[in-house]
């Protein structure tokens, strides 16, 4: 009988590598925590209207890798391609506007995007990110860089490079939109097939394809920075200013435009070595006019996203903390129940503990202890239990010892470092 086998592009995450998402995701709760933001959870299906509007018709994820379909009741829906349109329609559905006049908010979850599968790229992948809405920056903007360029630097990750730019806005991107089509129009049929339609309904997604004929078109095409207007400028100096006095390494490239139309002034990308041909770690901006597409008064608003997948590759491998504080074993069939009871209560106290029921030798039972690596083996043997003690092996280091009953968690706890 044939096997049933995940779909292409999604995968499972077995203990051993859910402990590392899980650690991750304590450490970005803990890092977003010190920084104020509060955590909102969306569903995983929206209206696809939801993506059409916030993420832009032209763009490759709405065009080519978004999950839609139609449900029993003739609704489109599709499966979230990233968080940030459903934290705003969030935002919206719940007034929260009406409530406080900033709102910082975090995330993590699952996100799916019908993409060629590739090693830290996933059609079922996982990001975290942050959302402010109420603050116009720009110095809300460079803390939010600064919060995760140190955070990835503290994970470890080496290569860090931090890109920052400003699309502008307003009238700015009408002026720069001309520009692109000025220069692009005579080499139209140079372009791949994708950018000679996004010509007309986008021009600005070409500086961000990866096809060889559009890339060497693309350097050659004017900056946006060119053609920046004098609010949008002093927004961008204030971003640079305020990253020159945190300390924050950046470098402006002219060119960055990332995937998404709904990105307005700052824009930042984080990259790392990731091990794989994807080196982008983390980006986001400011999308200052996504609250009023949707429906909502003008608000100002700034994000970021981070693929956990990507992020643990450019960690590298860290060492396995320990999960189990404590394996019971029994020299004797008759002492499986005490086991259980033992741990029981050892758990109750607060350790980890995991007891080996299967019986065989002692010897056997250490084999299959060392495969779990815990702190500690407890060896229940008649004669120990009868004095009120129960022997100790701490598996590291091989030292044996005895110690009470009564008392033990908080005795074991006392004597857990080597």
């Amino acid at each position: 009988m044939t096997r049933v086998r995940a779909i292409k592009g999604m995968h499972d995450a077995l203990p051993e590598e859910s402990a590392r998402f899980r650690d991750f995701e304590e450490r970005f709760r803990a890092l977003v925590s010190r920084h104020g933001y509060g955590e909102v959870r969306t569903p995983v299906v929206e209206p696809t209207e939801l993506f059409l509007r916030s993420i832009g018709e032209a763009t490759d994820i709405v065009e080519k890798e978004m999950y839609s379909f139609v449900d029993k009741g003739d609704d489109a829906l599709t499966l979230r391609p990233e968080g940030t349109a459903s934290a705003v329609r969030a935002y919206l559905e719940h007034n929260v506007v009406g409530r406080e006049p900033v709102s910082k908010w975090f995330y993590t979850g699952p996100m799916f995007r019908r993409e060629r599968p590739a090693k830290g790229r996933y059609r079922q992948f996982h990001q975290a990110g942050c959302e402010v809405y109420g603050d116009a920056g720009p110095y809300l903007d460079a803390e939010m860089i600064d919060m995760v360029v140190g955070f990835v630097r503290d994970l470890g990750v080496s290569e860090v490079e931090v890109l920052v730019n400003s699309l502008g806005s307003g009238e700015t991107r009408v002026r720069y939109r001309d520009a692109l089509q000025a220069y692009f129009a005579p080499h139209a049929a140079a372009l791949s097939e994708d950018s000679q339609r996004r010509l007309q309904t986008n021009p600005l997604r070409i500086l961000d394809s990866k096809d060889p004929r559009d890339i060497a078109l693309a350097d050659a095409a004017p900056t946006i920075l060119e053609h920046l207007s004098d609010d949008d400028r002093a927004h961008f100096d204030g971003l640079r200013e305020t990253l020159d006095a945190l300390g924050t390494p950046y470098r402006v490239d002219a060119r960055l435009v990332r995937g998404l139309d709904y990105y307005t002034r700052t824009l930042f990308e984080v990259r790392g070595n990731t091990g794989g041909a994807q080196n982008a770690l983390l980006g986001g901006g400011r999308y200052d006019g996504m609250i009023a597409e949707l429906g909502g008064q003008p608000t100002p608003a700034i994000g970021f996203a981070m693929g956990i997948e990507r992020m643990l590759l450019a960690m590298g491998a860290t060492p396995a903390a320990a999960t189990l504080d404590v394996v019971i074993l029994t020299v004797s069939p008759t002492l499986r129940k005490d086991a259980v009871v033992l741990g029981q209560r050892l758990r109750a106290e607060g350790l980890r503990v995991e007891s080996d029921l299967r019986g065989g030798s002692l010897k056997s039972q250490f084999r299959r202890a060392d495969k779990l690596a815990p702190t500690f083996a407890l060896i229940l043997g008649e004669a120990e239990l009868s004095r009120g003690a129960v022997g100790v092996k701490r598996l590291a280091t091989s030292e044996s010892f005895e110690l009470p009953l009564e008392g033990l968690a908080a005795a074991l706890r006392g004597v857990a470092a080597p």
